[in-house]
């Protein structure tokens, strides 16, 4: 599911979050601090997407844009802190394919990049159906069953089974299920996934207390088993 993702940003405090933020993401990050290395880098090494910040040394965000987007159809999403209508457009104009204006939220960008490059086809998308064992969760009908049996979930108790059994056998710690179940929420913080993934259990569970489908990997966070 990650991707390779050029990081460039002369800011080093806020490449090293989106760094981590991205990796935590499962992606595989490189970060450079200035435009003529980005571009050097994307040259030789392809990546799948590049996070560029406009005001840079030795070449700025958009000029690096202006030449990529000549040679290659790699994904671009431009940081700044420029938020006027001509400034926007003047990056799309350019090629890029999203436009963030600082400041941002981490968690926010990461989730537009995975939208990025689900789009762009650089990674594959969730299929609308998902099994595992007896658990059928069917994406577009927002419906999960259990042996058949419709299973009533809120749409955060929902979110959290589909994040866990479009990728069976993965870790999630409790931050990645707030990006990938909950999105943009920021009132939802660690200790509010337990109690849904308790909630959860209840009703997909045939014993709670020794879950199938939903297991805890202790001082990590949960996955769901490859097969159930």
């Amino acid at each position: 599911m990650g991707a390779r993702i050029l990081i460039a940003e002369d800011d080093r405090k806020q490449s090293e979050l989106l760094r981590v933020y991205l990796e935590r993401d499962g992606h595989s990050v490189q970060v450079v601090a200035d435009g003529r290395t980005a571009l050097e880098r994307c040259r030789s090494n392809a990546p799948d997407l590049v996070i560029l910040d406009v005001m840079m040394p030795a070449m700025d965000g958009l000029d690096v844009c202006r030449v990529l987007r000549a040679e290659s159809d790699v994904p671009i999403m431009l940081l700044t802190s420029r938020s006027t209508e001509d400034d926007i457009l003047l990056g799309l104009e350019l090629g890029a394919d999203d436009y963030v204006t600082k400041p941002y939220s981490p968690r926010q960008l990461t989730a537009r990049v995975r939208v990025l490059l689900r789009r762009t086809g650089r990674i594959a998308a969730e299929p609308e159906v998902l099994t595992v064992g007896d658990l059928v969760i069917d994406a577009a009908r927002f419906e999960a069953r259990v042996r058949g049996e419709l299973v009533p979930l809120t749409p955060k108790e929902f979110g959290i089974l589909r994040a866990l059994a479009a990728e069976p056998g993965r870790v999630f710690s409790r931050a990645q299920i707030i990006d990938r179940a909950f999105g943009f929420d920021r009132y939802i913080v660690e200790r509010t996934v337990d109690a849904h993934v308790m909630n959860l259990r209840r009703k997909i569970e045939d014993d709670p207390a020794n879950p199938v489908y939903v297991q805890t990997v202790y001082g990590r966070g949960y996955r769901m088993p490859e097969r159930a």
